[in-house]
């Protein structure tokens, strides 16, 4: 069964980008890819701070990052840049941690003058740790993304439709990859 994991590189919950998370979450399950999630904010603050690659926290975070054929970065940006938090866990992951892998990068921010910061902060890292298939960068505008009184988020028709090509992009490679080893 294909595999992937969701990295969750926001310090804030509930959050608009929780709304986004739990979108690509319900789509890539709906796809029959075992999802896993990586959770930043839920590592002990010790262990990223002072780099604590034994940690047992860390240890399995990297697991899973090892185990996915997909991964699934997803951050706010702060400062034309991607969240510290997430910065801290990447930090800690192998040197080619993502090699082999499927990436796509997801960013919330609230202004379209932070499109850009994707590609040139967290594409190189992501690139550093291995990965080689980068697909294109989703951004959305943090206006674009609601909670709504039930709790739950609405993402606005634009939003969306960039998220679920995205993912569909993600999932078709994922199959073509599985089609193309069992060949």
């Amino acid at each position: 069964m294909t595999k992937a994991v969701l990295i969750y590189g926001g310090s804030r919950n509930p959050s608009r980008l929780q709304g986004i998370y739990e979108k690509a979450l319900e789509y890539l399950k709906g796809r029959g890819i075992d999802v896993q999630s990586i959770n930043v904010p839920h590592i002990p603050a010790e262990d990223l701070i002072h780099t604590k690659f034994n940690s047992p926290a860390i240890q399995e975070a990297n697991r899973l990052l090892n185990e996915a054929e997909a991964v699934v970065v997803l951050t706010p940006v702060y400062k034309a840049s991607f969240s510290g938090i997430l910065k801290t866990y990447l930090d800690l992951v192998p040197q080619k941690g993502l090699q082999n892998k499927t990436v796509l990068p997801i960013a919330i921010g609230g202004s379209l003058g932070h499109l850009l910061s994707i590609e040139y902060s967290l594409k190189p890292v992501l690139s550093i740790l291995g990965a080689n298939r980068i697909l294109d960068s989703i951004f959305i505008h943090d206006e674009q993304v609601k909670r709504l009184e039930s709790n739950e988020y609405f993402i606005e028709e634009g939003a969306a439709f960039r998220l679920h090509n995205g993912l569909e992009k993600l999932g078709d490679g994922l199959k073509d990859a599985h089609t193309a080893i069992s060949s």
